[in-house]
């Protein structure tokens, strides 16, 4: 009798991350946005929106020194991971992860965050992969767009900056969501796989002080598993053979 197939952990430098209960794996996306996002400023309260296994959150502590970095997640295998991975990691006593949607969190929090980071869904169309706990993760019903800036706009300090990763497809749309909501970019990173293909994602970073934003790109391979050197650059303090 074959045993059941375990997703096997993903170890970084200096963390290992247990997805075998999370619905959306730990991926380029996720690392991008951890390892991308200005500490500049930095912050001493964190907070990661949909942290899933707590990748984003964990890639925080390892990079800053604030006191409080809490996680959100509305989905119970996930939330329990992500606990579960905080509770090993040498940052135990800074994370914290709590088992809630969005809209409730905002209405029962009174203390701003300095930073708030979130790797949203972003999958609009109604696509089916026969498993509810990934399609919720990966698709934009779970937490629509304007529903997740609302809840920044809240949540964030007066001071403080906002970080995600959306399609490239989705960005004029949302920065011009995020205007509505006193919302303005910073930074635009702009990601492509290779230097032929087309740019795939955004990554954004806000304030509420209008500026005009620092823009580039970023292309992750020149050949198969040859990086860039702004790649290994931007993750070499995660990734294993970096």
């Amino acid at each position: 009798m074959k045993r059941p197939y375990r997703m096997k952990p993903f170890k970084f430098k200096q963390f290992t991350v247990d997805q075998d209960r999370c619905a959306m794996k730990v991926g380029t996306d996720g690392v991008l946005l951890g390892a991308w996002t200005s500490l500049e400023s930095a912050p001493e309260s964190i907070l990661d929106i949909g942290a899933g296994t707590g990748l984003i959150a964990l890639m925080m502590a390892q990079r800053s020194l604030a006191d409080t970095i809490d996680a959100l997640e509305i989905d119970e295998d996930a939330y329990e991971q992500c606990v579960s991975n905080f509770e090993a990691s040498d940052w135990g006593d800074r994370l914290f992860c709590y088992h809630a949607g969005l809209d409730e969190f905002v209405e029962e929090w009174e203390d701003p965050y300095e930073l708030v980071v979130s790797n949203p869904p972003f999958y609009t169309e109604e696509v089916s992969s026969g498993n509810a706990s990934r399609d919720n993760a990966r698709q934009n019903q779970s937490l629509p767009f304007d529903e997740l800036l609302e809840g920044v706009a809240k949540l964030m300090a007066p001071e403080g900056t906002f970080a995600t990763i959306i399609p490239y497809k989705e960005e004029a749309a949302f920065l011009q969501l995020a205007d509505s909501f006193k919302l303005y970019p910073q930074r635009i990173t702009r990601v492509k796989g290779s230097p032929t293909s087309e740019i795939k994602r955004s990554l954004l970073q806000f304030a509420r002080t209008k500026s005009t934003p620092l823009t580039d790109e970023l292309t992750i391979e020149i050949g198969r598993h040859e990086y860039t050197d702004a790649y290994v650059a931007l993750t070499k303090d995660f990734y294993l053979k970096m």
